[in-house]
This record gives structure tokens, C-alpha cells and sequence, in this order.
């Protein structure tokens, strides 16, 4: 085999392995009766098995920030601060893919400054909420959110210190 068609067959075979495969109706369902479960779980205080859940939920949805963001909190809980922190990041990763996707929603801009404050990071979710504030000066619930100091109060918001990694 000749040097190109090799390079060109590697370099197909890495870029096939880099589609992410799509998430069914079924897989989301399923994703959700987990995550249903393990909110139960966490109002009677078990956190080793909603962490367990919300593990497989987002191993079945790895695009759903929430989950994402539930499992640091459960993890927390758990005083696994490593694997907190991992789960808050993955969380921000989702919620900057949701914004590719639908950039003139308001709610992963929020959602994912809100990670970033747990992860002690709040100048970098002030920049994002300004920028995503710039890009749609017309979104009311961006606009709401700036105007009623929404981030100073998450960031003063001391339940905030128990969920931080």
C-alpha cells in the first residue's frame, strides 16, 4: 500500500471515531426514569445510589448538562471533590455544545455560569454572560438575569460552599 492511500484511510478511520453516535428517543427516556430514581434517592439521602443513577444517565446522555451538574452535587455529598470537579466540568462541556447548537438560548449561558461559580470561577462566567448578553441584547430572560443581579447572587449564595469542590 502506498504512502496516501494509507494516510488517507488512518486519518478516515480516526475521524469515523470521533461522530457522536445519536442519542434515541428510547436512550433519553431511559436517561430520565434513572435520573427520576435518583432524584427519589436524593431526597431520602442515599448518595451512593443516586450517584450510582445519575452515573448511568449520563453515561447514556453524556449531552445533558443537568445530569451532569446533578451528579457533582451527589458527589459532593459523597466528599469525592475530584470527581465532583470532573462532573462539573462535563457539565459546562454539555452546556457549551447545547449553546452550539441553539445559540440564541439563554438558559446554557445560566446553567453553565452557574457550574462555573461552583467551580470557583465566577469572572469567567461573568465574561460569558456578558458575551452571550452582547450576542442577544433582546433575550428577556438574559436580560432579566443581568438586571436582577443574577450571578451576584449565585455567587453570594452560601449553599453555594457546600456543593464546591
Amino acid at each position: 500500500m502506498s504512502l496516501r492511500p494509507a494516510l488517507f484511510l488512518a486519518a478516515a478511520l480516526a475521524l469515523a471515531g470521533c461522530h457522536r453516535k445519536e442519542i434515541t428517543t428510547h436512550e433519553r427516556d431511559e436517561a430520565a426514569n434513572l435520573v427520576s430514581e435518583a432524584n427519589f434517592a436524593v431526597t431520602i439521602r442515599e448518595w451512593s445510589r443516586a450517584e450510582g443513577l445519575y452515573t448511568k444517565a449520563v453515561k447514556i446522555c453524556p449531552d445533558s448538562g443537568d445530569y451532569w451538574l446533578d451528579l457533582g452535587v451527589v458527589r459532593m455529598h459523597l466528599n469525592d471533590r475530584g470527581g465532583a470537579r470532573s462532573a462539573y466540568k462535563s457539565a459546562i462541556d454539555a452546556y457549551k455544545d447545547d449553546l452550539g447548537l441553539h445559540p440564541a438560548s439563554s438558559q446554557p449561558v445560566i446553567r453553565s455560569a452557574y457550574a462555573l461559580v461552583i467551580l470557583g470561577r465566577p469572572d469567567e462566567a461573568r465574561s460569558l454572560v456578558e458575551k452571550a448578553r452582547s450576542k442577544n441584547p433582546d433575550d428577556r430572560t438574559l436580560k432579566a438575569f443581568v438586571e436582577n443581579r443574577g450571578l451576584d447572587l449565585m455567587i453570594a449564595d452560601p449553599a453555594l460552599k457546600s456543593i464546591s469542590p
